[in-house]
């Protein structure tokens, strides 16, 4: 007969023994090198029960671990990592409720095509499948899968370096994305001897193999790109994570085709180079015959590929997802496969060959660019005086600061902030925009920074609304913390949209409440500068802007910007106003 409680108790004993470094390691240790081994030597995150030890781990083996206040803000530091390095940025957190705040960036991050891990802490999955209602249970590896573009289950140490390896050629392969690593507290807690421990770590090969693009499909795309009559390139940010950029310039110099970029395509030809039609997109849409789409996708953003556009235009899709192919409208060209190697196949079949545009095309778009522009500069010129500013007047000191600077890192976020930040401010750099992208979701803006002070070691300008800084603002702390060059500037109009929403209700119980859209005015975002001791400045002026900008930005530290704007600058829902419902009641937003 088997004495149960002692039996028990000696289990108990094993299992919580402590284990003797170095001659054994835990899975907490093996993880750390695992990240280690394979080159992802930066972990964004937020610790506690079970990885708090594991963070520890990750800086004794030489991996920087960028604590953070939210998960969310973290995984959006790790989505900017991935999309700035091409290597995956990693998110670390804590089970339940710290895994699903990852987990709407790590969704983001797949939408947006950024390569990403996230390793969440996950409760034993033995008693999770069988609902014992243990600490924190949750089923994060089925709650994970519809959202991202693999995930794996890590319920022993040994399973760890593999499934690192094979989450890093995930994230990276074909269209990036976000990928899910479901480690469970039995796996990080296993005590192993380092020996054989050791035997487990591969450095894994081809990570990414590129993949070229049928030979017939280049040659149709060739001859439709030499018989185009107004031909024109439209960048998406996919060509910009591809860094082609020498081919793309290549392509457009060589054969004088005007582009047009997207939001974070911007720099990766200049904004304000001669075949820039960023002045004159209806007119593309309008009258282009051919347009070749380099990592771009035809969704809402682009009218769906209808709607404005030229209906007996032709498209030519440059795209690493098969299935990307015909979404919406009929491609006429498709070349899939890597980007890198479709422009080179491009380039060459392109070799001694002329185009057959017509000569008014590319004079025409220049013309209409300079007067719009004219009239662009006029608008900032007219808005420089007013009083109390409006964005526009605050673009009009900022722009030239930004434009003096072109290796900073411009990050943006807002509704109205947003919009006129992008049509103001021209970009010569590539992937020196970071935005909120496909989803145009707010709450990215101090993660990204992060993720793109730490990727790149260069400065960064977060241009945020005060609506957009009051998602992520708190990690302003984590930029103050870490000592980064990032300077926050807060564009404050109190408000979602702006500070004179009316609350229409009568009931005497709620009249008196705030608008829906409503928030402070008064607010003085600076003052979190006092609060971790950093640079702060409050303006209200476009000259007090310049002075401000110009010496945060020279400091190379931390510094917030509180940017004071009237109650009624800016719109409802910025440029898109358009996508919401046709009102049902007369409100005042």
């Amino acid at each position: 007969m088997t004495n149960t409680t002692t039996s028990s108790a000696q289990s108990c004993a094993a299992k919580t023994s402590a284990p003797h470094f170095p001659e054994q390691v835990t899975g907490m240790y093996i993880l750390a090198q695992a990240l280690k081994r394979v080159g992802l030597d930066n972990v964004y995150g937020l610790v506690g029960i079970p990885v708090t030890e594991a963070a520890y781990a990750m800086q004794k083996s030489g991996v920087k671990f960028v604590g953070f206040r939210f998960e969310q803000q973290a995984g959006m530091a790790a989505a900017t990592h991935g999309y700035l390095t091409k290597k995956p940025g990693v998110l670390l957190t804590v089970s339940s409720l710290g895994f699903m705040n990852g987990l709407t960036a790590t969704a983001n991050a797949t939408v947006n095509c950024y390569p990403m891990i996230q390793i969440s802490g996950a409760s034993d999955p033995t008693m999770v499948d069988m609902k014992m209602g243990t600490y924190e249970e949750l089923d994060q590896l089925n709650t994970a899968r519809p959202l991202v573009k693999a995930a794996f289950r890590c319920s022993h140490a040994k399973d760890i370096p593999g499934a690192v390896a094979r989450a890093y050629r995930a994230a990276v392969s074909g269209r990036p994305g976000g990928v899910y690593i479901d480690m469970t507290t039995p796996a990080l807690a296993e005590i192993m001897d380092a020996a054989d421990a050791e035997k487990l770590f591969y450095e894994p090969v081809d990570v990414y193999s590129p993949v070229a693009p049928n030979a017939d499909a280049v040659s149709r795309a060739v001859e439709m790109l030499l018989s185009a009559q107004r031909p024109a390139i439209l960048l998406g940010k996919g060509a910009a994570y591809a860094q082609v950029d020498d081919r793309i310039k290549t392509l457009i110099e060589t054969y004088n085709i005007p582009y047009l970029p997207m939001s974070m395509a911007k720099g990766l030809m200049p904004d304000a180079g001669p075949l820039s039609a960023l002045s004159c997109r209806s007119t593309i849409m309008e009258k282009a015959d051919v347009v070749m789409v380099i990592g771009a996708r035809l969704n809402w953003m682009l009218s769906f590929g209808r709607g404005k556009w030229n209906p007996a235009m032709k498209f030519i899709q440059l795209e690493v997802e098969p299935q990307e192919i015909d979404v919406n409208v009929p491609v006429a060209a498709p070349v899939v496969g890597d980007m890198g190697l479709a422009l080179d196949a491009i380039l060459k079949g392109l070799e001694g060959k002329k185009m057959q545009a017509d000569a008014d095309w590319v004079p025409s778009l220049q013309a209409e660019a300079k007067v719009k522009n004219a009239r662009f500069k006029e608008r900032l010129t007219d808005a420089a005086s007013l009083q109390p500013m409006n964005h526009w007047s605050a673009l009009s000191a900022i722009k030239p600061i930004i434009e003096a600077n072109p290796d900073v890192i411009l990050v943006n976020e807002g509704a109205n902030t947003l919009d006129d930040t992008r049509d103001a401010i021209d970009m010569s750099l590539p992937r020196h925009r970071i935005d909120c992208a496909t989803w145009a979701i707010m709450g990215m803006g101090m993660g990204s920074a992060v993720g793109a002070a730490v990727a790149t070691g260069k400065s960064v300008v977060a241009i945020e609304g005060d609506s957009a800084f009051g998602f992520s603002g708190m990690d302003f702390a984590t930029i103050c913390r870490f000592k980064l060059p990032v300077t926050v500037v807060v564009l404050n109009n109190g408000g979602i949209y702006n500070n004179i929403g009316v609350n229409p209700s009568t009931d005497p119980a709620i009249e008196h409440d705030p608008a829906p859209t409503t928030l402070d005015l008064a607010a003085r975002y600076d003052k979190m500068g006092e609060v971790f001791g950093v640079a702060n400045y409050y303006v209200s002026s476009p000259a007090e802007i310049t002075t401000a900008l110009s010496q945060a930005i020279a400091s190379r530290k931390p510094a917030i910007i509180n940017v004071q704007l009237a109650a009624d600058a800016g719109k409802e829902s910025g440029h898109i106003g358009y996508l919401n419902p046709t009102p049902l009641i007369d409100f005042t937003v």
